[in-house]
């Protein structure tokens, strides 16, 4: 039952309703801990009370970039929210968050969940779809919804009442990928043009890839694909996590180059998409 602090997405992570994720991306940050399946939380109304009594005692200056009202909360930090929401008793968590005066609930995915379409939440939910170019989502995030199905539920979502936002996340640096992010951008500013998103409201966030040593052998072993694109150690350094993970991430003076790169790219292209923060 921890609320810990997060910062950048949001303001703070929940405790997870869901350990655990259906789809088997290669990069996974859940699959480092739990491999295969997923374990749902059976005390919704405990998690929710423990969030309630947070956010009515926790001091949070306001604005921030995490939001310029409310206390944010990451309830899906350990899974994908919208591909589980069936496991879940998911409008009591949103009712929970629609009707609360001081917190907003958010969550990241790569699932064009559209029953989720039927429910207003007035804005008290952030959605965060997570891009990268489709010819690495083919690779590193097999079976899960196209980037052209993401992007063209952006409006859908926003004319339902949901806060859209957009992730890219995780960025990842192989041969040709500032064309391929080039693209991505281009295809942003096409649908955001041809869909009339509220561009003001559409913001994102950026997290440049971190893989992991065990991630790594394991993906080698279980023959899951585009390892070749994930594990660099000529352009990578090693990292050990807040929590103990063996990790490797962009080597710090060139990860500094990648992301002057991103920016201006992203800038030129699609200027009014504000980045919230980018690591």
């Amino acid at each position: 039952m921890i609320i810990r602090p997060s910062g950048r997405s949001t303001d703070f992570i929940s405790p997870s309703f869901g350990y655990g994720c259906l789809y088997n991306c290669s990069y996974c940050y859940m699959k480092r801990h739990k491999a295969k399946g997923l374990d749902i939380a059976t005390n919704t109304g405990q998690i929710l009370t423990e969030i309630n009594n947070h956010a009515y005692f926790t001091v949070i200056d306001k604005p921030n970039q995490t939001h310029g009202k409310f206390t944010t909360y990451d309830i899906s930090c350990n899974e994908d929210f919208a591909l589980h929401a069936k496991f879940h008793n998911w409008r009591e968590i949103f009712d929970f968050f629609k009707n609360h005066p001081v917190a907003i609930g958010s969550f990241a995915t790569k699932c064009v969940n559209k029953l989720l379409l039927d429910y207003n939440p007035d804005n008290k939910i952030r959605i965060r779809f997570s891009l990268m170019p489709e010819e690495y989502r083919q690779i590193l995030e097999p079976n899960t919804n196209t980037i052209n199905e993401r992007l063209s539920a952006v409006k859908l979502f926003r004319d339902a009442g949901y806060e859209v936002h957009l992730n890219f996340s995780p960025v990842i640096v192989v041969r040709g990928w500032r064309k391929k992010y080039y693209e991505l951008f281009n295809k942003v500013k096409e649908y955001a043009q041809n869909d009339n998103w509220d561009n003001t409201s559409v913001k994102s966030e950026v997290i440049f890839l971190t893989h992991n040593q065990n991630k790594h052998r394991y993906n080698l072993e279980n023959d899951i694909s585009g390892e070749d694109m994930l594990w660099m150690p000529e352009i990578q350094e090693a990292k050990i996590s807040q929590y103990g993970g063996r990790n490797i991430r962009y080597r710090h003076d060139l990860k500094a180059r990648f992301i002057k790169d991103f920016k201006l790219l992203h800038n030129n292209v699609i200027p009014w998409n504000k980045i919230r923060y980018i690591f």
